[in-house]
């Protein structure tokens, strides 16, 4: 959420910021500042109107000690009047604040100065490409065509028990699944991230803590009698450990990382794009999530794009870096790089990682702060895949299959127990 503050002081900023968005925020803005205006006032007068009644509560005090108690009922009258008008101008001054919070609450991130306007991914720019495109010399099969073969992940049985987006994994490919949960984590931990294992469900506050409320309330998979969603990622119960906290001082760097399955309706995605495991409702992920000090989140954020492009090299995996446009960010992002690792038989690149600083957008709901010099300021957050799984394990399928089977990259081996998938 912005910050009001910000926003009365840098208006014209933020409107050409979010211009990088194709969004035009300057009414928004105005309404907000109006609103704010009014609330000011309000608050003036009320704050005004509580020291005065205080005032007269400490002369009625001292006219009953002093015997003075016709005097002191006439005060007390006067009193009686003020607290009717304080109470109108409570419900005031809270009428406003909850329209200023709904405005707030409309507007996203404003982009990094770097983020470039676009309107979609072709608007992305790519930033870095490492690694080498297989070539065949047999005809590739794309991976739900190998899983089949092999007998790892049985789709047809996820859609007979739960529904389409809902896969078994089986045998080997349970194994390969689990060989790089444990691979991704100890990177992690060797990276100095602290593992949790959070819940898998998360309060409204949560939600609207890390952004996923109100914009992706719809992707959401809600359970209406506990008033409770399933998490999106491990990002919405890890960054929300540190809601409502203000940290001791200004010398800190926190790093966190946690397994979870992860849950998304994908409410209109259909077609050719959605196969297999390029898009499921239930997968699997490696979050990392940083609290960083202002000054420290650019390095934050280049050390978390170094982790995750180690794990793709240790993958033998090609891959290349995106900076997304400001069309294609989400909507708490202030700067995201996608990694996307290229399908060897779909012959087209697909996106595993998103790595990205939210700046004090999520902190800002959260208030999440620290000390400085005996002022609170507040913290910066960032996250990242690292990474998930869906794509990744069809990305290794596809790219390190041979016309007699599936190698396994070097580094997963002593996790699978196998070298290759026969």
């Amino acid at each position: 959420m912005l910050e009001i503050q910000r926003i009365r002081q840098e208006k014209d900023a933020i409107i050409a910021g979010l211009a990088k968005r194709n969004i035009d925020a300057s009414s928004t803005l105005e309404e907000i500042l109006d609103i704010d205006q009014k609330w000011r006032t309000a608050k003036t007068a009320l704050d005004s109107l509580a020291a005065e009644m205080n005032q007269i509560a400490k002369s009625i005090g001292e006219l009953f000690k002093s015997g003075k108690q016709a005097e002191a009922t006439e005060l007390k009258a006067q009193t009686a009047a003020l607290k009717s008008k304080e109470s109108a101008l409570k419900e005031e001054v809270n009428t406003l604040e909850e329209s200023l919070q709904k405005l707030l609450y409309t507007l996203p991130n404003v982009p990094h100065e770097m983020v470039v306007k676009g309107k979609d991914a072709n608007d992305n720019q790519t930033v870095h490409e490492a690694g080498k495109i297989p070539t065949f010399d047999f005809e590739a099969q794309a991976h739900w065509d190998l899983a089949k073969k092999y007998q790892l992940i049985d789709f047809e049985l996820g859609v007979k028990v739960t529904g389409a987006g809902f896969p078994f994994y089986r045998g080997k490919g349970a194994r390969l699944q689990r060989a790089l949960i444990q691979f991704f984590l100890d990177e992690a931990i060797a990276a100095g991230y602290e593992e949790f294992i959070s819940p898998h469900v998360v309060n409204e506050a949560s939600g609207y803590g890390t952004g996923q409320l109100p914009d992706k309330e719809g992707q959401m998979y809600y359970i209406k009698e506990d008033d409770l969603y399933m998490i999106p990622t491990a990002e919405v119960p890890l960054t929300n450990i540190y809601r409502d906290v203000i940290l001791p001082g200004p010398d800190f760097s926190i790093k966190m990382c946690g397994y979870t399955p992860c849950f998304r309706r994908e409410a209109g995605s259909y077609g050719k794009d959605v196969r297999g495991l390029n898009r499921l409702h239930q997968f699997d992920k490696v979050e990392i999530v940083r609290v960083e000090h202002p000054d420290n989140t650019a390095k934050a954020l280049d050390d978390m794009i170094a982790h995750v492009a180690n794990l793709l090299d240790k993958l033998e995996l090609p891959y290349r870096i995106l900076r997304l446009c400001g069309g294609d960010m989400g909507f708490a992002s202030a700067m995201t790089y996608d990694f996307e690792v290229f399908s060897a038989a779909q012959e087209k690149w697909l996106e595993v990682s998103s790595v990205s600083r939210f700046d004090t957008f999520q902190s800002n709901r959260l208030k999440l702060r620290f000390k400085d010099d005996k002022k609170t300021t507040l913290c910066h957050t960032l996250n990242g895949s690292a990474l998930a799984l869906p794509r990744i394990l069809a990305s290794l399928l596809e790219n390190h299959q041979t016309a007699n089977g599936i190698a396994i990259p070097k580094a997963l081996q002593s996790y699978t127990g196998f070298s290759v998938i026969e």
